[in-house]
């Protein structure tokens, strides 16, 4: 989290700094538990997606929908809880992401970022 709150105070306001934090805390906590195949706790994966799209200069609800991107599906969070804290666009994001098909990407990363992308540009 420590890079990736370097990359965003680049380019992001307060707010929406604070808003990547409180995904990362409510992230960190619905993932509580669930271990990567590495070993690693879950969140290091939305985490480095989240780095992912912080390279590319992405807005803050961008960041915090990457944070939050398997969420819906993988936790007890609901879309509902998402909008409540952060709204319906990132809410949207997130949902939108849960549903979309995983691509032959080198690594589940670059696939979710990819999803990302797509979705920013439609």
């Amino acid at each position: 989290m420590i890079e990736l709150h370097q990359q965003i105070s680049r380019y992001l306001s307060a707010s929406q700094i604070e808003a990547v934090a409180r995904a990362f805390h409510l992230g960190e906590q619905a993932h509580r538990g669930q271990i990567r195949k590495s070993g690693e706790p879950y969140i290091t994966h939305p985490v480095a997606v989240a780095r992912i799209l912080a390279d590319m200069h992405m807005d803050g609800e961008t960041i915090v929908a990457a944070i939050l991107h398997d969420t819906i599906e993988d936790t007890d969070l609901t879309k509902a809880d998402v909008e409540a804290q952060f709204g319906s666009t990132v809410a949207d994001l997130v949902d939108g992401v849960t549903k979309l098909d995983k691509v032959d990407f080198a690594s589940r990363e670059a696939a979710t970022a990819e999803s990302f992308r797509k979705m920013l540009l439609a």
